[in-house]
């Protein structure tokens, strides 16, 4: 129950981040280091792994929009968005452009909802990150991604490096 508690918050809140697109260049980096259904991360140095149950991508064709999502058991999980998604590249996480993708890690509180803690970027016009797509096949998507989150309650920040994901797609 706590594990779809948690996949249901990240759901609502993809539904909430449908900002517009960002470019995408030819390099897609090296694929990452996640396994297979997973998406890993250092979080200001710690390690960070998804649950396959928990992990996915959808691409949504009628928008070209590539949604990552994954959690774990503790209610800690990603949200990528990359918005104008074209394929294998590299997608900046800035404030400038039209369209931009967006990254949010987020520590849930589900006996809580309200004391839920999120860091974003982009959060001012700078680029703030940087999403890589290695490989895409009909029903997988492989990169890395790096970004600094800031956290709108407090400004703290948080520091995302050494990403990978390496996940399930479902196209709709």
């Amino acid at each position: 129950m706590k594990n779809l508690k948690q996949f249901m918050l990240f759901l609502m809140i993809g539904s909430l981040v449908t900002l517009s697109g960002c470019s995408s260049s030819d390099d897609g980096g090296n694929g990452g280091n996640a396994t297979e259904g997973t998406i890993t991360a250092k979080v200001d140095g710690e390690s960070f792994t998804s649950l396959e149950i928990a992990s996915t991508a959808t691409l949504v064709s009628a928008t070209s929009t590539l949604i990552l999502q994954g959690s774990d058991a503790d209610g800690k999980g990603f949200l990528i968005t990359i918005n104008g998604y074209a394929g294998s590249g590299t997608y900046n996480i800035d404030g400038n452009a039209i369209g931009f993708s967006v990254a949010v890690y987020l520590e849930a509180d589900v006996s809580n909802p309200a004391n839920t803690q999120t860091w974003l970027a982009p959060y001012n016009t700078s680029v703030n990150g940087t999403i890589s797509v290695s490989e895409e096949t009909s029903d997988n998507v492989k990169g890395t991604f790096e970004f600094t989150g800031q956290n709108a309650n407090d400004n703290s920040q948080k520091v995302i490096s050494e990403g990978s994901f390496n996940l399930g797609k479902q196209t709709v």
